[in-house]
């Protein structure tokens, strides 16, 4: 993508104007300032009103960034984003002004309060007129032909035309369409579906289209479950016909475009300060973990070592975030098998040694796991890591499944806090993939300290399996 293309993205129209928008807010609540207290500020030139006015821009920015407010506008409507410019200005704005005044003079804690009320308006109006501004600009540049949506359409049977149609013709936004990958009306078997879809993978990956635009007349479900994967995972904003909503599993909102409600599937799950906020957390409750309990630690290797012949760790390939392939670690709790391949653990399973089984009963055998998520391999909380064998296996068996590699594996998740484990099997997966699914579905922040919380009750519990 060329320095010019980047240039008229809806993201960067949106920075420049938050810019100019925010340095202008600045240069008035200094005036305003000024005024109300009856003097100045503070002994500034004009040049280092300009120099503080960019940091302080450049600082909201960061924020807004943080707040998500830097995605393509037209996912949102303009109502929904003012009040998310007003909201995310008004908590920020408290924290700063708390952060100043505790830090200020006295002369300046008896600033008259109303002030803070007066940089609110003044950056929340600012910046919502820039934006629509900036919304206009963007209007014009899609009608004028210098800004597209680059996209790939599939589908089947009239709903295809129709869409097609309605792509060439919208008014409000220009389409550029990469490519099309049309499926039959009935289905002709696995093997053609299985082939059409690698058709639009490879296509997705050569092109790297903004969207993906779905409208099947007659849909098969695993055919659209295996369509919405590879857009999902490909990156796209995948766009579906209303009527396949019941049958669509991933985060979904409406959204009006070329006349009619589309479905709209965002491959973005968390909020940027989510994301921050929950690395943080890992890093931070990690590195707790792995220190202070550091002494038990050193005692549980000594016990496995002493338990039977082998390594203190067990090391084994797992599949990661967007199918990275990583080594996880766990302390050992069986004896060693040179034969043993790539398979699953029974329950009961005569290879776990005496040691190990109450390892495995506290869940302390996943301990050297927080040295994986200090890596930046897992995460405290997400679905559980599985091994590339069977990744590969129920990729082609599920359509859906690869949905789950979207986020970090965890240590925990909400498989493990809410149902109960059995011996593994086809049918435990995709039950799993159930627990999996609402948890990519519903993922936050505040979902993931819920599942630690639950977590620590299971441990308590001693839930563990052995």
């Amino acid at each position: 993508m060329g320095i010019s293309r980047i240039m008229v993205q809806p993201r960067w129209i949106q920075a420049a104007f938050d810019l100019l928008a925010l340095v202008c807010s600045f240069a008035v609540f200094l005036l305003v300032r000024t005024v109300a207290i009856s003097e100045p500020l503070a002994p500034f030139t004009v040049s280092d009103a300009i120099l503080v006015g960019v940091v302080v821009a450049l600082m909201w920015m960061a924020v807004f960034w943080l707040a998500g407010l830097y995605r393509n506008y037209y996912v949102r409507s303009p109502f929904e984003e003012a009040f998310v410019v007003m909201r995310t200005v008004f908590v920020w704005s408290v924290l700063f002004y708390l952060l100043i005044y505790i830090d200020s003079p006295e002369h300046y804690q008896n600033s008259p309060r109303y002030i803070f009320i007066v940089y609110w308006l003044l950056v929340s109006a600012s910046v919502t007129s820039g934006r629509l501004a900036a919304r206009i600009l963007q209007q014009w540049l899609f009608q004028s032909g210098r800004m597209s949506i680059t996209t790939v359409v599939v589908g089947s049977g009239y709903a295809l035309k129709h869409l097609q149609s309605a792509i060439a013709h919208s008014k409000r936004y220009r389409y550029k369409v990469l490519d099309v990958v049309e499926y039959p009306l009935f289905s002709q078997g696995k093997q053609q579906s299985a082939a059409l879809t690698a058709q639009l993978s490879s296509i997705l990956e050569n092109h790297r289209p903004e969207e993906l635009h779905i409208s099947m007349e007659k849909p098969d479900h695993d055919e659209l479950l295996a369509v919405v994967a590879e857009g999902s995972n490909a990156g796209c904003n995948v766009m579906i016909v209303p009527d396949m909503y019941a049958i669509v599993s991933g985060q979904t909102r409406t959204q009006f475009r070329y006349g009619s409600e589309l479905i709209h599937v965002n491959p973005e799950l968390m909020k940027p300060w989510e994301e921050a906020a929950k690395r943080i957390t890992d890093i931070t409750m990690s590195l707790l973990i792995l220190l202070i309990g550091l002494p038990v630690w050193i005692l549980l290797a000594i016990g496995v070592r002493l338990s039977s012949r082998g390594p203190i760790f067990f090391m084994q390939k797992r599949v990661g975030r967007h199918g990275h392939i990583f080594t996880m670690l766990k302390f050992r709790s069986m004896v060693v098998d040179e034969n043993r391949g790539e398979t699953w653990t029974a329950h009961n399973d005569p290879r776990v040694t005496r040691f190990g089984w109450l390892l495995r009963k506290t869940h302390l055998d996943e301990v050297p796991q927080f040295l994986n998520v200090l890596r930046g391999e897992m995460s405290l909380v997400g679905p559980r890591p599985e091994q590339p064998a069977y990744v590969e296996r129920f990729s082609k068996e599920i359509p859906y499944y690869k949905r789950r590699l979207k986020v970090k594996p965890g240590i925990t998740g909400w498989w493990q806090v809410k149902a109960k484990s059995n011996d593994e099997s086809r049918e435990e997966i995709e039950s799993r993939l159930r627990y999996d699914f609402y948890y990519i579905e519903n993922l936050s922040f505040m979902l993931d300290i819920e599942i630690l919380v639950r977590t620590v009750f299971v441990l308590v519990s001693g839930h563990g399996r052995a």
